[in-house]
């Protein structure tokens, strides 16, 4: 177990990864001397700067270089010394022998050392996540990985994707009178053998085929986690239980979506209510009993609309669920195909996690679908490789980009805009209004009514961030007051003094048309929308939050309820309020999850106009109503994990759809039928 200090790996303590000091992002400008604070750490961490100056100027003499040297003029192995030391010497510091291991070790000490969670935390951000070079990654130390078992060790099965680790065990039940174990040792492994895989069997279930064992958590997406936990659920073989259910199908291609289905139904028959909250078309077919909750979202919803069978939902009049699974309403196929602007952008040789060498070619002034089924690379190909790249490229960032030869056709576009799905903040004070940069055109508003400029009031007197301003200080502009509970979650309990409203009584006293300024906050996206029709540079953010379907969200919304979607879908607002270039590239993963049908059709409407305007979206994406809208299709496979990562087919919706060897064509023929 890696998890014992008897089996972990003694380098890395059973990790497998090494946190490593990276040179460039130690001194990521070049041009600055030693003296001028090239070493970014030193900058802003407080320490002994001057000393360790003082010993890399005695280094310096023996090498060729000075302080005072740029760093760009450095040789090959004076930059060497500087970075990995030269430890068998003794400097000469204020009459003292010192020896210089180099600024990188010197920084891990620090690392190491410290006690304080800032200097760790600001250190950790010139580090990259390495495989450790000693165990290579299996987190267990030698003794442990000399055990195998037919040649296969610890290590080696827990890499094998699940499918490939059952019949690992299946054939070592045939085979194992013909192995060399004793009969107490063949009496073991049967019983585990069993064990492992009726587990194994219940994650091939629920249509995970394609993992390892020793995938961290960490990396699971939201939907591959809760299907983990599913089929441990699955192994208790419980009965009368209630299980409820969030959005298990995100993420998931329409044929691993059968699998999930059919076990949901499995968990019912075995005398189980199972609750699905779900958007998913396949998903509210197969159910037996639908509630259908509306009208709207938000304030505008909270109704039952409709219940019962698939066959009722469809029949109700009220319900726009219903008109959809009737077909009376549905997401529009576009009549034609744009033939895009001629030009492309090439990933050439990308080898990345289990790409398979693979050459793609992505038309520009397109809408670009990259399907597959879960696991086959599109993320890696198209977030770790292409947006990272151009990231690099455009904005300095220093991301690590996946294994790849080049990208040719980077001088046709001149802006890249990565929309994943990470939250818009980690803390209650992040909101779309302080996302979007709406709220700071709410202030300015604010600063301009003649009561605030009589008492001499800044934007700082109405943001809920700003101390000794306008926010409230009892809970330092929260709204709500933190109680730590020991051993239970914190406790968050309304702010006795603001009841909430973030702000003290001197910023309430002001009022743009009869609302303070913590009613504007409250408001939702549509009502702040009618509310400010009048005022341009407030109005046009506040219409593209609800052109992407966030009408209901309130503007003073905490960011950590958010769900994935919804964040998503206001940084995408956010960027599509600031002025396209027509040369932009879009990236958008999985921008659906979340979304029911008739937000589904907005969203595309927003994303063709973009298209319409000469810019490229690409999209990662499962749904295959967002598949037939667009105007290529990439798709990978032919299945996930080490059997992913190649380019199945490409082309028009219509033409992968005529594709004998790619999972996605059966589900995007019997879309394009129904249209």
């Amino acid at each position: 177990s890696f998890n014992s200090p008897h089996g972990a790996c003694t380098a890395c303590t059973g990790l497998g990864t090494k946190l490593v000091l990276e040179p460039e992002l130690v001194i990521p400008n070049k041009k600055l001397t030693l003296a001028q604070g090239a070493v970014k750490p030193w900058t802003r961490i407080a320490g002994n700067q001057n000393s360790q100056l003082k010993l890399i100027e005695a280094v310096g003499k023996k090498h060729g270089f000075t302080i005072n040297d740029a760093i760009q003029s450095f040789s090959p192995k004076a930059l060497q010394v500087l970075f990995y030391g030269a430890s068998e010497d003794l400097y000469d510091v204020d009459g003292k022998g010192q020896r210089f291991d180099g600024i990188l070790a010197m920084l891990e000490a620090k690392h190491k050392e410290t006690d304080s969670e800032y200097v760790q935390k600001e250190l950790e951000t010139y580090m990259r996540v390495l495989t450790c070079p000693d165990c290579r990654g299996a987190r267990l130390r030698r003794e442990a990985l000399a055990v195998s078992l037919t040649d296969k060790r610890i290590a080696d099965l827990v890499t094998m994707p699940l499918d490939e680790l059952q019949k690992f065990f299946e054939n070592f039940a045939k085979n194992d009178k013909k192995s060399d174990l004793m009969p107490q040792e063949r009496a073991v492994i049967q019983q585990v053998s069993i064990e492992v895989k009726k587990r194994v069997k219940h994650l091939l279930d629920v249509g995970l085929d394609y993992l390892t064992l020793d995938r961290s958590a960490m990396s699971l997406s939201g939907g591959e986690s809760q299907r983990v936990r599913l089929a441990a659920q699955l192994g208790s073989e419980l009965s009368g239980v209630i299980y409820i259910l969030d959005e298990p199908s995100i993420g998931l291609h329409p044929r691993d979506n059968d699998k999930l289905i059919a076990t949901i139904k499995r968990l019912r028959d075995l005398g189980n209510t199972v609750l699905v909250v779900e958007h998913d078309e396949e998903v509210m077919k197969a159910a037996d009993w639908i509630v259908d909750i509306g009208p709207g979202a938000g304030e505008y919803g909270g109704h039952v609309i409709a219940e019962g069978t698939l066959a009722q939902i469809k029949k109700e009049k009220e319900s726009t669920t219903g008109k959809y699974l009737s077909g009376k309403l549905s997401i529009d196929q576009p009549k034609t195909r744009r033939k895009g602007n001629g030009k492309t952008i090439s990933i050439k040789g990308a080898t990345a996690y289990h790409l398979k060498n693979v050459d793609c070619t992505i038309p520009l002034g397109k809408f670009v679908c990259v399907s597959g089924v879960s696991g086959s690379g599109k993320s890696t190909l198209i977030l770790d490789i292409l947006g990272r790249s151009l990231s690099n490229h455009f904005y300095g960032t220093k991301d690590p980009i996946g294994t790849h030869k080049r990208i040719d056709g980077i001088e046709h576009v001149d802006k890249v805009v990565s929309v994943d799905q990470s939250p818009i903040g980690r803390t209650p004070r992040s909101n779309p209004a302080t996302y979007t940069g709406v709220f700071t055109a709410i202030r300015d508003l604010f600063t301009e009514i003649p009561e605030a400029k009589v008492r001499g009031f800044d934007a700082g007197k109405f943001s809920f961030n700003v101390k000794g301003g306008g926010r409230c200080e009892a809970c330092s502009g929260d709204g709500s007051i933190q109680i730590s509970m020991q051993f239970l979650p914190d406790v968050y309990v309304e702010c006795h003094e603001c009841h909430g409203q973030r702000y003290n009584a001197e910023a309430l006293e002001i009022r743009y048309r009869g609302k303070t300024i913590a009613d504007i906050l409250h408001m939702t996206v549509e009502e702040s929308k009618r509310f400010f029709i009048d005022q341009p540079a407030i109005y046009d953010k506040l219409s593209v939050l609800d052109e992407v379907g966030l009408g209901y969200v309130r503007l003073g919304q905490s960011a950590t309820t958010l769900s994935g979607g919804e964040a998503q879908r206001v940084k995408l607002s956010t960027e599509l309020s600031r002025r396209a270039t027509g040369r932009t590239l879009y990236i958008l993963d999985e921008p659906t999850t979340g979304l029911h049908f008739d937000d589904m059709k907005r969203l595309l409407q927003v994303l063709q106009a973009l298209v319409d305007k000469g810019n490229t979206v690409l999209v990662i994406e499962h749904n295959t109503d967002i598949m037939k809208a667009a105007d290529w299709i990439i798709d990978m496979g032919p299945d996930g994990g080490l059997r992913g990562g190649q380019i199945m087919a490409q082309g028009t919706p219509e033409e992968v759809a005529k594709s004998k060897t790619s999972k996605t064509a059966p589900y995007l023929r019997q879309v394009l039928r129904r249209t």
